[in-house]
């Protein structure tokens, strides 16, 4: 009988100890973070770092896409919303109801698989490309290819910050459509003939990045805009963050991301631009403080 009791008080104790361990585990904050697959890479590293001297927060990061980090992040399903754009660029998203926290740069360029015998377009060429208007590689001076485009799905950032910076309003042509940076990075690279877009982070050794009127996509030409296609990246709340929310966003403000992380990953820090964009696409130089407004030192 002694032993029975004894060995009910040991499980018993058990269960509570188990119990108080589950709560303990329960007690992390937990920030869901969602959206842009082009902004994904860096936010997973930040949030790593992050957590490494925060043991009490457990951060979540997933793509999906612009639309779904906006739609989702204004419906309260997670804690921040990703984007390539603008909430006011994307239907059905409330801009009034978010606010914008803008972490860093975003450079994109034409990439097209290596065999296509082409390393530069004009805008007007690649715009044309696009629009269906070449259809063979042949016609811009590489090879007698037929151009495969591969475009991003309807709700990508990616594909909207692109629109912007290239179609000047003309439609794009039907085309295969992808919903990640990491698909579209493994389709061009093996299929012959391939042309998409992609964000400086995605480029490898397997492509070729087209240069556009004879600029090359590079970090220094985004920041005095030699380089036009290029977006901000966006991290949206619902309201004013929570201060545990807070704590995180202004880690990624940190030098700590700012000067190293951004940089390493192909971003560019947002205080290194010399020139600034609105919603409306339009691009204006940075006054800094020992330039005057007339444009006098």
């Amino acid at each position: 009988m002694k032993k029975a009791i004894v060995s009910f008080v040991i499980l018993l104790m058990a269960v509570f100890f188990l119990a108080g361990c589950a709560g303990q585990k329960n007690d992390k904050q937990n920030i869901t973070i969602v959206g842009s697959t082009a902004l994904q890479p860096m936010v997973e590293m930040a949030a790593e770092e992050y957590q490494r001297d925060h043991s009490d927060v457990s951060i979540t990061v997933q793509g999906g896409g612009s639309g779904t980090g906006l739609s989702q992040v204004q419906a309260g399903a997670v804690t921040i919303g990703n984007s390539d754009v603008f909430a006011r660029e994307l239907p059905g998203i409330k801009p009034k109801e978010l606010v914008d926290h803008t972490v860093a740069v975003l450079g994109l360029a034409p990439v097209v698989n290596k065999d296509s015998g082409v390393k530069q377009v004009t805008m007007a060429q690649l715009r044309g490309i696009f629009t269906g208007k070449y259809t063979n590689w042949k016609q811009l001076g590489g090879k007698d290819q037929k151009i495969m485009v591969i475009n991003r799905a309807q709700g990508s950032g990616t594909r909207v910050a692109f629109e912007n910076n290239v179609m000047q309003g003309q439609k794009m042509l039907k085309a295969q459509e992808q919903e990640s940076n990491g698909t579209v990075q493994r389709m061009v690279a093996s299929t012959p003939g391939a042309i998409s877009y992609l964000s400086f982070s995605y480029i490898n050794k397997d492509m070729t990045a087209l240069k556009v009127d004879g600029v090359k996509p590079t970090a220094e030409n985004v920041k005095d805009n030699s380089w036009k296609i290029w977006a901000y990246e966006h991290m949206y709340t619902k309201g004013k963050p929570d201060k545990m929310t807070k704590r995180f966003l202004d880690y990624m403000y940190s030098d700590v991301v700012q000067k190293n992380l951004v940089t390493a990953l192909g971003y560019i820090p947002i205080n290194e631009m010399k020139v600034q964009k609105d919603a409306n696409n339009q691009v204006t130089p940075i006054i800094t403080d020992e330039v005057k407004q007339d444009g006098s030192n």
